[in-house]
Parts: C-alpha cells; structure tokens; sequence
C-alpha cells in the first residue's frame, strides 16, 4: 500500500467496494452530481461490489491479499447499461446487463468476509445498480426528468476489468482509492 493511500485509510470511517464505470460519466456525471449522495464525496460512477466493507483501521496487507485471492474467481467481462429503473421512488437507477458477475463478485467477496453483508444486510437481495440519483438529494420531478434524460443516451458499453477499494468519511470529496483489483481476462 503506498502513503498516499495509507493516508486515504487514516482518515477514513468507512470503506467499500466498486466497480468504477468511467465510461457512464459522461452520460450520468452532471445528474449524480446533483442527484446522488455519493458523487459529492468523491465515488464515481460504479456499481458497488460490497458497501459497508470493513472499518478502515482493519484493512491490512492481509485483507487486501484476501480481495485479491477472492476477486480473481471472476474474470473480466463486458456490460450494457440500456435500462432505467427505479427502486420505489426513492432511487433512480441504471441496470447491468448481464448482472450474474457482479452478483459473483459480490458473493465471493462476501463468502470472504461474512461479517460485511451487502448493504449491511438491509435488502434480502442487492441487486447489482449505477445510481443515478437518490430521494435523499433530489425532489422527485428532479429525479424523473433524469431518468428521461439518461434513457435518451443509452446504452452505455462497459468493460469491467477491475474492483476498487475506496475508503472516506460524510466530508465532501474525501472519499479516494486504497486499492485495485485487476480481474482476470476472460
């Protein structure tokens, strides 16, 4: 781990883990800005693998060898974002095509450490999702004309070839990268 990430984990309550999608921002990043808890703090567009992860003062050289070992059951792969979808009318978001290798990595990293349960264990099941906006942030006629808007840019084109952990605090833009996972080709 080199200092500068040490000093990410230092000041950091929490951690979790990403599957950043850099190829969403430009479609998705103005509307998160505004739209979603997390973009204020620094994440970028992702799906997440696992979030609440482990206390940022438990992840060690051993913990980050373990990710690596878990990570490496699920190779890389491509995904479609064409379809947006909502959770209630409390979030807003994009669904993965295929979402089976998201659902393994989070299982494996799971099956790891079984004291982190997806979401802490809120939803019977985490369906894998790119948030586009939270009631949290936004008023609902916000997050409707998003959702109009994006699905008029679709489909998004991804590969994922990588899993990230990333630590912060509620602090706007603390939140930055400790460690990435490159997975396996396919």
């Amino acid at each position: 781990m080199t200092e500068r990430n040490m000093g990410v984990l230092a000041e950091a309550t929490e951690t979790a883990l990403i599957v950043p999608v850099p190829a969403a921002e430009a479609v998705v990043g103005p509307y998160r800005a505004i739209l979603d808890d997390s973009a204020p703090l620094g994440v970028p567009a992702h799906v997440t693998v696992l979030s609440p992860f482990l206390p940022p003062e438990r992840v060690t050289e051993q913990v980050l060898g373990d990710l690596r070992a878990c990570l490496t059951a699920v190779p890389s792969f491509g995904c479609v974002f064409a379809r947006v979808a909502w959770f209630g009318t409390q979030v807003v978001w994009l669904a993965p095509e295929p979402d089976a290798p998201f659902r393994a990595l989070t299982g494996s990293v799971w099956h790891r450490f079984p004291e982190c349960p997806p979401y802490g264990g809120a939803y019977p099941d985490a369906i894998p999702h790119l948030t586009v906006g939270t009631a949290h942030r936004a008023e609902p006629a916000a997050m409707r004309r998003a959702a109009v808007e994006v699905r008029a840019r679709l489909p998004i084109r991804a590969l994922v070839d990588r899993v990230r952990l990333i630590a912060g605090t509620g602090a706007p833009g603390s939140w930055g990268t400790v460690a990435e996972f490159a997975l396996p080709s396919a």
